[in-house]
């Protein structure tokens, strides 16, 4: 008897478990915005992004770690790579929202950091990532509140690299050091006076 009700609590749990809404398949799309801890923070506010890591994409050296990246000379971008789930939000939403977070009028720097390890950039995975970013940088181009050029590259998406623990999250871990360096960088300015109240943070 004991035999019996244990396997009907076996199928009873097996049922349960089926009848659970399948888990959504998430996406990734990567985006480089100078530096990685502000992308972070901007796009862990969008609604459908589950996830944000901060790390390297671009360049020639295998396993790149922070101080080689930031003296320059490795070819890579700080960049963000987002995990997204495309039901609640979808790629070019998010190229939408990335040119509002940086200025893409400028080469090879961002706001008060340079060097092209600060440089813009999207890394499309697929090709029909590639059609999208280059269609929203079509539109921007067009209804931008600014006169010059978009400088940012759309280019083929090469090995990311995670970076080190201590930058994931950053802003949460060092909220006063992280706004601290976001002001006094002059970003949050910078993005108004080209965005005006559609820049980041400011939706």
């Amino acid at each position: 008897m004991g035999s019996l009700n244990y396997r009907f609590l076996l199928l009873v749990l097996a049922g349960a478990l089926l009848s659970l809404p399948a888990r959504a398949e998430t996406q990734s799309a990567i985006f480089a915005g100078g530096c990685f801890w502000c992308v972070e923070s901007d796009f862990d506010k969008v609604e459908g992004v589950v996830g944000t890591t901060s790390g390297y994409i671009g360049g020639h050296v295998d396993d790149p770690t922070y101080k080689q990246v930031s003296r320059g000379g490795t070819g890579h971008a700080g960049a963000v790579k987002i995990e997204f789930d495309p039901g609640q939000v979808s790629y070019r939403e998010l190229v939408d929202y990335f040119w509002h977070t940086i200025d893409p009028t400028v080469k090879d720097r961002q706001f008060c950091d340079h060097g092209d390890q600060y440089r813009t950039g999207i890394f499309y995975l697929n090709e029909a990532q590639r059609r999208t970013a280059l269609a929203s940088k079509l539109a921007v181009q067009k209804s931008k509140p600014f006169d010059a050029l978009i400088v940012t590259e759309i280019t083929e998406a090469g090995e990311f690299y995670p970076a080190e623990t201590y930058h994931q999250d950053y802003y949460k871990k060092n909220p006063v050091r992280y706004k601290f360096y976001s002001w006094n960088c002059g970003r949050d300015q910078r993005l108004v006076e080209l965005w005006g109240d559609g820049a980041a943070g400011h939706y």
